[in-house]
């Protein structure tokens, strides 16, 4: 009878921490997700801001943006390896 109930508590316990983890599992799917559509989004937008290549070839705002560009296709990068 014993057996019984601490198998029972088992069972539960496992099945409680199996769906907690999933819960937290999809939510940070869900997290990831966003943050790629940012990183693509800032990617074309930066691709669009820059399209005459007028902001690479000002060596003040030049520097900068090509810091920005690379650190976005860096993340970028990442985020295609991983997904």
């Amino acid at each position: 009878m014993i057996g019984y109930i601490l198998l029972t508590l088992f069972v539960l316990i496992l099945s409680w921490t199996t769906f907690n983890l999933t819960r937290k599992v999809e939510r940070l799917e869900t997290w990831i997700e966003g943050y790629v559509d940012r990183i693509n989004e800032t990617q074309t937008t930066l691709k669009e801001i820059d399209a005459k290549g007028n902001f690479e070839a000002d060596d003040e705002v030049g520097v900068i943006f090509q810091a920005i560009k690379e650190a976005v296709d860096e993340l970028n990068e990442i985020t295609e390896q991983e997904i």
